[in-house]
């Protein structure tokens, strides 16, 4: 009987870690979601606040908001950037072409001066966009 007990144990004690709601709960206040609510045409784009055991309480355009879980079909997240990805670069590109190498024909009244071209070009990165949104939470269909 106790090794009866014992494997019920172990066994509620791994389903409990495996909950998919738990990932939920674990985000941080502050990140950007997706929440598709069953039936639900388009989703609702929100940040999140907190979550517990039965629902999530969201902020939607300075308005807090409580979803219960069981009207939660799906819920994405945007993971937040590491560090390196906030970074501004810039780049500078300079190219030298010798006398006469010009593309195309040289325009009437103007003259090649003789000396070589110098072309300089430049462009600034400010760390790409946003990262894609990801699934954290689906809802599992009802066994029947």
């Amino acid at each position: 009987m106790l090794k009866l007990f014992l494997c019920s144990l172990v066994a509620l004690a791994a389903f409990g870690a495996d909950n998919p709601w738990n990932k939920v709960k674990d985000l941080k206040t502050g990140t950007e979601l997706r929440i598709f609510k069953v039936g639900g045409k388009a989703p609702i784009l929100a940040t999140m606040d907190e979550a517990d055991d039965d629902r999530i309480v969201i902020v939607l355009k300075k308005e807090q908001m409580a979803i219960e879980k069981d009207q939660i079909d799906r819920i994405d997240y945007r993971p937040p950037k590491s560090g390196g990805e906030h970074r501004v670069t810039s780049e500078t590109r300079t190219t030298n072409e010798p006398p006469g190498q010009t593309a195309g024909p040289t325009p009437q009244g103007s003259s090649s001066g003789g000396g070589p071209m110098t072309s300089t070009s430049s462009s600034v990165n400010f760390g790409g966009g946003k990262a894609d949104f990801e699934t954290i939470y689906r809802r599992t269909p009802l066994l029947k």
